[in-house]
């Protein structure tokens, strides 16, 4: 009987273990911002793709808006073990690289294209490891789109923004462009945005056609100034430990299903530029303000000094090489 019972419990074991190991590997996917937004339906999209063809050996869980952990937290949270992949804004790899300070500057890039031709070249490929050494691993770029200025009063020259409290991210380049032209920025969570424009605690805040739509910011923003004046990308990233971890085999077509999704989810932040500025438009909630040349030139003559500002830091090689892709 005794001979029975121990068969019978090893057996169990045996099953438990074997159970154990063909449970599919769980990535979790955090971010910050609306499952409308590009980087939600990429994210979205990555979870379906997984499922389609990795089903029993990984399951992508997808939380959006803040709902695992905020960008300060996540980056963290990730070396921990808590979360499998996030995509930051590039700003908040500041703590462990300073080169990817590269894509705060103001004035840097004229347009995404600018963006695409350098991030997909070798230069902007290679800033992908620049994490390694903090045990980090770059997967790819993800667009938002070029930022915009809104604010609780009209903006069209720099001695506009005099004074006047702007939410930014933690990024020192981003404090430096603000107090450039004697604005005052407030390093405060994406999460708190909202209401603190809607409480008047701040007077504006710079971001994308897509969050300032998607977060209803224009709801509680007067003005929206079209000053296209920085790149709002994001990096999908997740730990080395977990990302070497994985089966060759797994890894390469997470990594085939990841980069299918971030081009899904680029084609979606080009068109969704368009589509959101024009909805705010339509609302008839916030005026957009387009600015001449002529003042645009103001904003480049009162910014550019940041580059020379953070060159030592980021390596003006990164610079010029980014400045080149303009052509």
């Amino acid at each position: 009987m005794r001979l029975l019972s121990a068969a019978v419990t090893a057996m169990a074991l045996t099953l438990g273990a074997t159970s154990a190991m063909a449970a599919p590997i769980e990535i979790k996917f955090s971010h910050v911002v609306a499952e409308n937004t590009p980087k939600g339906q990429m994210a979205t999209k990555f979870a379906e793709l997984v499922a389609e063809r990795l089903a029993g050996k990984a399951e992508v869980k997808v939380f959006p808006s803040s709902q695992l952990f905020g960008d300060n937290k996540v980056l963290e949270a990730m070396l921990l073990g808590d979360v499998q992949m996030a995509a930051p804004a590039l700003s908040k790899f500041q703590k462990y690289t300073d080169s990817l300070q590269l894509f705060d500057l103001p004035f840097l890039f004229k347009d995404m294209a600018a963006v695409e031709r350098f991030q997909s070249g070798p230069v902007g490929q290679e800033m992908l490891t620049s994490l390694e050494s903090k045990g980090l691993v770059g997967l790819g770029y993800l667009h938002n789109g070029m930022k915009q200025l809104s604010a609780s009063n009209p903006i069209k020259v720099p001695a506009d923004v005099s004074g006047k409290k702007f939410r930014i991210m933690t990024s020192d380049v981003l404090q430096a462009q603000f107090e450039a032209v004697d604005a005052v920025p407030l390093k405060k969570p994406f999460s708190e945005v909202f209401t603190l424009l809607q409480t008047k605690a701040i007077d504006g805040q710079e971001n994308t056609w897509s969050n300032i739509f998607s977060k209803k910011f224009y709801e509680v923003q007067p003005y929206i100034t079209e000053s296209n004046h920085g790149v709002l990308d994001y990096m999908v990233v997740t730990s080395a430990e977990f990302w070497n971890g994985l089966d060759a085999d797994l890894r390469s077509e997470l990594k085939k299903a990841l980069d299918e999704s971030i081009a899904y989810g680029n084609s979606i932040a080009a068109q969704k530029d368009n589509e959101d500025k024009q909805a705010i438009i339509d609302s008839n909630r916030s005026e957009v303000i387009e600015i001449s040349a002529e003042d645009r030139a103001k904003w480049v003559t009162a910014m550019k000094p940041v580059w020379k500002q953070f060159a030592d830091a980021i390596g003006q090689n990164l610079i010029d090489a980014a400045e080149a892709s303009n052509q």
